[in-house]
Order: structure tokens, then sequence, then C-alpha cells
């Protein structure tokens, strides 16, 4: 029976028992990445911490295992044991030839295939969607109206044209570290493990990482593009560009572009939805005798009648002379408030003119104000 092993894979990642999968991985990347030989040449310490951090990932990242890990402290394969005279030391890892193409931006995809499907490693990169991109754009309120073409100036992900996408050049060989079988055994103690070979990740073959793009398959790349914002357009509408958003890897299509559109205010019309509010003066003569006037509306000059007797403050509507709907094509209204204008009094003879109005038509606009206001 397998002893227990003294290791406690938890503080080789240096995370809780509690810790998820993603949380699992996230320390897994950020240690492989500090410690990987080809990064640490000739440090024996550094080659042999990243067997430990290896040997920790590949049992607390499968559910099963970590499981048995949990319960009884250990998790051991039905793999043949030791030769004799092997022990932990004797378990060899080639780490020769891979390239990192350099520290900065380096892709980890094809080292840790373990992290696709299952946490076990398919053998080959699994392809990544392209992602959705939004940028926020602000436009005037005419353009919001009638529609435009406006300009705008992105940085998104392209394929790159190197290696068109895969993040290597050149024909796959075989993996010299695994032999091609994508596996690799560490032994700790008495057990002894099958990973996925640390080279090849798990395909038995590997290839040369691009140089241009490090092996992200992916380059970042300033574009300026014509958009076409349709008429009708709101604060906080998102005008969509199909295929204008990051690339995927491996030939999957790119996500789309959002704008996020923010329409500036206008000083005269102010819109709700599909709808024109505005704010018109009239005289007193007209409110109180009636007339004809013209109002601005969103195309051109109307003639508006306002009824005799007219208050302050009555809104007048304009059918179908809002915003054509970016929806369903209808026109909202457009709702003409009425602010009737008083006279200044600095003629002595407006001032008669008022008096004799008020003698003629002596009803208390006030009458009723105490009783609805219950006081």
């Amino acid at each position: 029976m397998p002893t227990t092993t003294k290791t406690d894979y938890y503080e080789v990642l240096g995370v809780p028992r509690k810790a998820g999968a993603k949380d699992i991985r996230s320390a897994f990347r950020k240690l492989a990445r500090k410690y990987h030989p080809d990064l640490n040449p000739g440090d024996k310490s550094a080659e042999e911490k990243f067997k430990q951090i290896q040997e920790a990932y590949d049992v607390l990242s499968d559910p099963k295992k970590r499981q048995m890990y949990d319960q009884v402290g250990f998790y051991s394969e039905n793999f043949p044991g030791p030769s004799p005279g092997e022990g932990p030391q004797d378990a060899h890892f080639d780490f020769g030839g891979f390239d990192f193409g350099g520290t900065g931006g380096t892709s980890f995809r094809d080292l840790f295939g373990q992290f696709l499907r299952g946490g076990r490693a398919s053998g080959e990169p699994e392809p990544e969607s392209g992602t959705d991109l939004e940028y926020k754009v602000e436009i005037g309120f005419w353009d919001a109206v009638r529609g435009a073409v406006k300009k705008i100036s992105i940085a998104r992900l392209e394929s790159c044209p190197d290696c068109q996408g895969t993040g290597a050049v050149g024909s796959p060989q075989t993996c010299t570290a695994c032999g091609g079988t994508g596996a690799v055994q560490q032994t700790s103690g008495r057990m002894r493990f099958q990973v996925n070979c640390a080279r090849c990740g798990g395909a038995g073959r590997v290839r040369t990482m691009c140089r241009t793009c490090h092996g992200e398959g992916r380059l970042r790349r300033a574009e300026t593009l014509d958009v076409r914002v349709p008429p009708g357009v709101h604060t906080g509408a998102r005008v969509r560009v199909p295929g204008k958003g990051n690339a995927g890897t491996l030939g999957t299509p790119a996500g789309d572009l959002y704008l996020l559109v923010d329409v500036k205010p206008h000083p005269f019309f102010e819109r709700h939805g599909d709808d024109i509010y505005t704010a018109v003066p009239v005289t007193v003569s007209e409110a109180t005798l009636g007339a004809k006037i013209e109002v601005p509306t969103l195309d051109g000059r109307s003639v508006v009648r306002i009824p005799p007797g007219t208050n302050s403050g009555r809104t007048l509507r304009l059918r179908e002379k809002g915003v054509t709907s970016a929806r369903h094509g209808r026109r909202g209204d457009q709702y003409v408030l009425i602010q009737v204008v008083v006279p200044k009094p600095t003629d002595e003879r407006v001032r008669n003119l008022m008096r004799e109005l008020e003698s003629m038509a002596p009803e208390d606009p006030r009458k009723d104000l105490f009783a609805k206001a219950g006081v």
C-alpha cells in the first residue's frame, strides 16, 4: 500500500483547500512562468520546483484525483513501481527545445495543454473564439436624428499573418521528451504519476513558436473605420459592426464591434424616446384671442393653431413630427409647450389697458385655490 505523501499540493500552489478550478489554474500559470527551467537555465532548484508544481496541478486540476487526495492525502495510479534503486531523484524531465520567444507576451497555450477539457490535455490547442469590443462614440443631435457616417479609431486583435492564428510555424516534429507519446512519468516517494509532457503539452509533437506574435496567434493593431450610424439612434443605443471585434485563433471568426452611442443635447429640441419637446412663447393677445404661429420642427417650419383662451403651460401636439424610430421606422410626435409672455408695464398706456381689462373681466383665478389645498 502506498505511503501518504508529505507534500501538500495546496501549499505548493499557494492556494487554499477550498480554491476553485480557476484559482488553481491561475496559480499554476503564475508559478510555471516563474520556475520553468527554460527561463532559469542551470538552476536545479527551479527545475525541481517546476516538477512539484506540475505534479500538484496534475492532481488538483482533476476532480477525481483531487477528491482522493482530499480524502486520503495522496493519489496513486496503477503504474509499475520504481525500478530497484530508482528514487524520486531519478525521474527524468527533458525541458530542452521549448521556444519561449522571450519572457514578454509568451503564450502558455501549447505548453500547458492540461488546461483544456476536463483537466486532461487534448493534444492540440483549442480554438479561441473572437471576443466582442465596445467603444463609446459621441455624436451630434442631427447626426442621431438623420443618420451619419462616422470615422472611428479602434485597437483590435487581428490574426497573425505569419502563422495564420496558430501561434506556431513550420511542420510538427516528434517530441523528444516523451518520444511522441505525449506523457511522462513523475515519482514522489513510492508514488508514480503519469502527467502530460511539459514540452509538447501532451500532443506528442512540437512546433516552433511564431516570433511575430510570440505564440499568441494574434497581434494588436490600430484601425480606422467608417461606421454608418442609422437614423433614430438615441443615447445608450448600441450600433453593431459585424466582424470588427477581436480575432479568434485557429481560424475561428472574429467577434463584433459595438458602439455605445452618446448623443449631444440640442439647445432647442428636447428628445424623449422618439418624441420631441419644444417651448414656444406667445403674446397675451395671441393666447387670449387665438392665432396661427410658425414653430421650428425637425422638418423646418410648421404652422400651429393657438386656440382662443390658451393658458401658459398648455401643450399642443404635432403628429409625426418627432424622430423616426431606429427599430420600427415610425415617427414620434412633437409637443409644443405654450409659454405666454406678459408685456412689461413700462408704458402708462399699457398699464391703463391692463387695468381696463381687469375691470372688464374681474374673474378671480385663485378662488378655488385654498379649497383644493385643504387649508
